[in-house]
């Protein structure tokens, strides 16, 4: 039986700027799913120095990030990946610890989130002030 099931796409670009950014991408993955019923929301950004995380905003958890992903992942020179900002191999580092997806539920054209609940975008590396998000839906 053939599967009929269509994964719709976009790819928006964001801008981080030239130092470590979270930035709330919320807005633009409630507008990307609006009216399109049930199904599973995935968030993707197809970069080797940037991530997704599900986080409160706007209580300064967004910096507390940054400072944590600083105290685990210093930008000093003991990285072997030297190319960059000095420090930059910590950013290819990172997305181990922040995934570059996130998959979420979607009901009635919602994305179900908690309460304080915001996608964002977690970009430690200043040397590229853009990013791109891929966010795709699987309808139910």
């Amino acid at each position: 039986m053939a599967d009929s099931t269509i994964v719709e796409t976009e790819i928006v670009t964001v801008r981080t700027g030239n130092r470590p950014a979270v930035v709330d991408i919320t807005a633009e993955a409630a507008r990307f799913v609006a009216g399109r019923g049930d199904g599973l929301l995935h968030v993707f950004v197809p970069h080797a120095t940037a991530g997704v995380a599900i986080i409160e905003t706007g209580a300064g958890s967004d910096e507390d990030l940054l400072r944590a992903l600083d105290e685990v992942l210093p930008t000093d020179n003991r990285w072997r990946h030297r190319h960059g900002s000095p420090g930059h191999g910590r950013d290819h580092v990172m997305p181990a610890f922040v995934s570059p997806s996130a998959s979420l539920p979607v009901l009635g054209g919602r994305i179900a989130l908690g309460t304080w609940q915001s996608i964002c975008l977690v970009d430690p590396n200043g040397d590229n002030p853009t990013r791109q998000v891929r966010f795709s839906f699987l309808p139910a």
